[in-house]
């Protein structure tokens, strides 16, 4: 079993990088001259995923100007969100109705991805088929975290998350995620961290702990000084 169709979640106002997104979307912005969406899709290709579904709302023209410009060796489709942005939970029912896989990666690009991260993903992808998960985070530990102001979303117990004692470790923005969980009849704005929650209360909620340095773009701060590295 592998994951054939992998999501990235490019539909956001990057308000928290004003004014540089004004003008460009945050997954468009670049560091070192290739941009964020670079190097999330060509994380995407090593992995050996088929296709990539982009949503987009904010700024859409220039994600379909971008991937013109491009020469991926990926099938990649464009979801707009429409007439109203859908936010996290929103954006992915979206995407997933406009596909036949039952199983999908998702991605937020502002995490500075790079192919360090591959054998962690793949062992994650292993773990969620193997133990016939319906969900997985990518985590890290905030002593990784590039900006020190992160704060702890989560604790990790046997791969089992729990929010029960001092939370040490931050969602880096790589999920595995079933369609089965997302069984709203309708497509709505609404954040993951609903269907998060109902799993944490259900105590069904799945993680792994990543092991890399975490780089993520957080404000106009730490984007400065990441071009600075």
């Amino acid at each position: 079993m592998k994951i054939n169709t992998a999501l990235i979640l490019c539909a956001g106002f990057g308000k928290r990088l004003n004014p540089i997104t004004l003008n460009t979307p945050k997954p468009l912005l670049e560091i070192k001259d290739v941009s964020i969406l670079d190097r999330c899709i060509n994380l995407i290709e090593k992995l050996g995923i088929e296709k990539i579904l982009i949503n987009t709302f904010y700024l859409k023209n220039q994600f379909s100007a971008f991937l013109k410009s491009k020469n991926f060796n990926i099938d990649i489709k464009i979801i707009e969100d429409g007439a109203h942005i859908l936010d996290t939970g929103g954006g992915i029912q979206n995407m997933i109705k406009n596909s036949n896989e039952n199983d999908f990666i998702i991605f937020n690009p502002d995490t500075i991805w790079g192919n360090e991260y591959k054998d962690e993903i793949l062992k994650m992808e292993k773990i969620y088929f193997s133990k016939k998960l319906e969900n997985i985070l990518l985590l890290a530990n905030k002593k990784l975290s590039f900006d020190k102001n992160l704060k702890g979303d989560f604790n990790l117990k046997n791969n089992l998350i729990n929010k029960e004692a001092e939370k040490e470790l931050i969602y880096i923005g790589c999920q595995i995620i079933s369609k089965k969980l997302f069984v709203r009849n309708k497509i709505e704005n609404f954040s993951i961290l609903e269907i998060w929650n109902n799993l944490l209360d259900q105590k069904k909620l799945y993680g792994y702990e990543s092991q890399r340095d975490f780089y993520h773009l957080t404000d106009l701060d730490i984007f400065k000084k990441l071009k600075d590295l």
